[in-house]
């Protein structure tokens, strides 16, 4: 019988690039530490968020280790930022023989999840997708072409919520290359939530008295924050709002950008309203948990409110992670500022939707994702 030669340690290229691809990378490459210590793994961030405020603090907020690789990519608009990630990504590739990855592991749907996707797989790279198949319907979203595409380059998909398996069905992946393994943002927001800032901490480090309640906003999407008619009408709707519950505003990036091309820097002044500057993770989510109303457009911050049972207005026409409308606390509000008005006055009188834990949003997905992973890897001849 002949003798085989031992099985090569697996090694993984994980991928980040913006805030919430730490919350998911954090708990996962953990979960790897423990469940596959043999497989090599190495953190690249492609720099794609760069404030300190927005990406430096999260490292310390999530006990995540320093990049072992950094693309430093910075901003540009959407085609400018890919091809600057590929062809940074490509170059590290031929500059760093030793990476020989077995595997790229991509989380969430930033341009650098596809950009280093297409680089890998162009590559014959094996792509690894957490938080596959989620979709929102909307191909003016750029996220949303980063979605589709990632997961059509993609051998490994891992989904958070049962629908996404539908989604990727109806697509022409084949069903053994997808794992329901769970929404992994609430590994983080679980771990972390015994360290959240109070309230009362962190308005009072920005110069803030801290009301009795409070609202929290964000707004960072460009249909959102780039459209200045647009901005204006949320702007004065959320004036309207805060005379009956002060809003604390963490104002993002981008945001700030909007209102100075726009002009409207002046309505941030609009009495309730309480301007911040970006938060870290920790501060963030006490502002959440302690929250009557959440109104965002943000994606992620629609699964935090929704795991905390806090009652959630998402300022846009649809949504790509619709378990947390259908399971928890989200309702799709739209851009309307009478009906987001409307809907905001109804769950201050109500307490709004309560909701429930959608399935597998338990604070174990990073378990099941090293799971699936080093299974992979060993069905590939690597060693987990």
């Amino acid at each position: 019988m002949p003798i085989l030669p031992p099985a090569t340690p697996a090694h993984l290229l994980c991928v980040v690039a913006a805030r919430p691809n730490l919350m998911k990378m954090a708990p996962i490459l953990a979960a790897l530490d423990r469940q596959a210590p043999a497989v090599r793994t190495t953190l690249l961030h492609t720099g794609q968020h760069y404030d300190t405020a927005m990406n430096g603090q999260l490292f310390a907020d999530l006990d995540l280790r320093a990049p072992d690789i950094a693309l430093d990519v910075g901003s540009g608009n959407h085609a400018q930022q890919t091809a600057e990630i590929m062809r940074r990504f490509d170059a590290v590739l031929d500059a760093y023989p030793p990476l020989a990855p077995d595997g790229v592991l991509v989380v969430g749907d930033v341009n650098s999840t596809l950009a280093c996707a297409l680089v890998a797989a162009k590559r014959t790279i094996p792509v690894i997708h957490v938080e596959a198949g989620l979709r929102s319907g909307d191909r003016h979203m750029p996220e949303e072409i980063n979605r589709v595409l990632t997961d059509q380059l993609s051998s490994l998909l891992l989904t958070s919520e049962e629908g996404a398996r539908a989604n990727l069905l109806r697509e022409g992946i084949a069903p053994e290359r997808i794992h329901f393994t769970g929404n992994v943002m609430i590994d983080s927001l679980r771990q972390q939530l015994p360290r959240a800032a109070a309230p009362a901490a962190t308005l009072r480090a920005h110069g803030h008295a801290c009301p009795p309640a409070h609202g929290l906003v964000t707004l960072h999407r460009p249909s959102n924050v780039d459209d200045k008619v647009q901005l204006e009408a949320l702007l004065r709707a959320l004036g309207q709002l805060a005379r009956q519950l002060p809003l604390l505003f963490p104002i993002h990036p981008r945001t700030a950008a909007g209102l100075r091309l726009a002009g409207l820097e002046a309505l941030l002044a609009q009495p309730g309203i309480v301007c911040l500057p970006p938060l870290g993770y920790l501060e963030m989510l006490g502002l959440m948990q302690g929250a009557r109303l959440v109104l965002t457009d943000s994606g992620g911050i629609q699964e935090e409110s929704t795991a905390l049972g806090v009652p959630c207005l998402t300022l846009r026409a649809n949504t790509e992670r619709p378990v947390t409308v259908s399971d928890g606390t989200n309702t799709l509000a739209g851009t309307d500022p009478a009906v987001i008005l409307a809907l905001a006055r109804a769950t201050l009188a109500t307490g709004g939707k309560r909701g429930r834990l959608p399935a597998l949003w338990d604070g174990h997905a990073a378990t099941r994702i090293a799971a699936a992973i080093a299974a992979w890897l060993a069905a590939r001849g690597g060693t987990p």
